[in-house]
């Protein structure tokens, strides 16, 4: 009998390295235009502050399509989801590209969001194939990989912006899109066990999650624990260029430190996820990423700090955050595994959304003149409330075991 091409098989489970160019896509999109803001805000003749919104809204309107995209999944499949999302996401980067002032580039920015599906649908895919330990430590492998494309993006933004201006990034993403969606196309087949209700009947599920305990414990984890890296995805680009006078390649290359730290701390959760348990080693990512940010607030009171100081510390943040981030999301989705994708959105939209409030307000908390001490205060605090969520999670767990 002839066997079925791989590329016209659509029941095949993709490779992984699509899955980490997928969520690749998802995080590049986020973070490749940071150095490029405030020469953005002079092109278009607008405050920074405005500009730097492209950053909070890209975060909004993402947090609100995962609402939708995992039960959407869950009943249509992972492959049509993800098609016609990357579609989509082809259509909005073009009109940023041709944006005649900043109001139509927000708006194409904000439609750029809905690459977030490939975020929300890798991790459910990865959930789709194992079971949940495995999911642990097979998501930690997979964001560490996806790591590596964030972790030179702002590097190459920064670069691209210096050389020919803004829209170089935004042409980037274009080719970059075009390129994923031919692979989904060829290699990601359906994962799902389709369950042929109503979108409405998926939404109904949403009680089920938001009455467990165990899945607020694990979302708000991950929801804190990522949100320092929101607050400084959109307060960083203005101290590196206007506290420290850093160049946007300057600003872009300092990026890349904190990729790096999550880069180790995805490879430690995938290494020892399985062995060391879920709980623990999200205890142990929020706890790195608070020292850290707790050494980096004192020595900026005690007027050590400066672009080195201030940019290395936050290796910690990302490392703590790799490390908590796949346990929290793999914990996230143990809830209800048959729901997964539902999960994973809902989940998402709460990490999103927090940190879509928290871009906006690193923003506000940083006006003209401004040090960079409220964005590291804001950091350190969101960070000591993802310990708390997760010790509420052990104590429950403990609870229930004892009795």
């Amino acid at each position: 009998m002839q066997k079925t091409p791989r590329f016209l098989d659509r029941t095949t489970p993709p490779k992984i390295v699509t899955l980490i160019l997928l969520a690749g896509l998802s995080a590049l999109t986020m973070n490749i235009f940071l150095p490029s803001l405030p020469g953005m805000a002079t092109y278009f003749g607008v405050p920074y502050g405005l500009m730097q919104q492209s950053v909070a809204l890209y975060l909004a309107l993402s947090a609100a399509l995962q609402i939708v995209i995992g039960p959407i999944s869950d009943r249509y499949g992972r492959r049509k989801v993800l098609i016609v999302s990357l579609i989509l996401f082809l259509i909005a980067t073009v009109g940023t590209l041709f944006a005649p002032n900043a109001t139509v580039f927000l708006i194409f920015r904000m439609a750029q969001a809905v690459i977030a599906s490939g975020m929300v649908l890798s991790r459910a895919i990865v959930r789709d194939m194992v079971a949940d330990a495995q999911a642990a430590s097979m998501i930690g492998y997979v964001t560490m990989g996806m790591s590596l494309v964030p972790m030179i993006g702002p590097v190459i933004g920064g670069v691209l912006d210096d050389l020919y201006g803004w829209h170089a990034n935004f042409a980037l993403l274009l080719v970059l899109g075009a390129g994923v969606l031919a692979l989904v196309w060829a290699d990601l087949g359906e994962t799902a066990t389709l369950r042929r209700v109503s979108l409405m009947d998926q939404v109904r599920t949403y009680p089920g999650l938001l009455t467990s305990r165990r899945f607020w414990g694990y979302t708000l984890a991950a929801a804190f624990a990522s949100g320092c890296f929101f607050a400084y995805l959109g307060g960083a680009p203005y101290v590196g260029d206007k506290v420290y006078g850093l160049s946007s390649t300057e600003v872009g290359a300092l990026f890349a430190l904190t990729a790096i730290g999550y880069a180790a701390g995805n490879f430690f959760a995938g290494r020892f996820s399985v062995r060391v348990g879920m709980n623990r080693m999200i205890l142990i990512g929020t706890l790195v990423t608070t020292v850290g940010l707790a050494v980096l607030a004192l020595l900026t009171l005690a007027g050590l700090s400066g672009p080195v100081v201030f940019f290395s510390l936050t290796v910690f943040m990302g490392m703590g955050n790799g490390i908590c981030l796949p346990n929290a999301n793999a914990g996230m989705l143990s809830v209800r595994p048959e729901l997964a994708g539902t999960a994973s959105g809902l989940g998402g939209a709460i990490l999103i959304g927090g940190g879509a409030a928290l871009a906006s307000l690193a923003g506000v908390l940083l006006g003209p003149g401004s040090s960079e001490m409220p964005l590291i205060l804001l950091m350190l605090t969101t960070s000591v409330a993802s310990v708390i969520a997760i010790l509420f999670v052990i104590r429950r767990a403990r609870q229930i075991g004892a009795s």
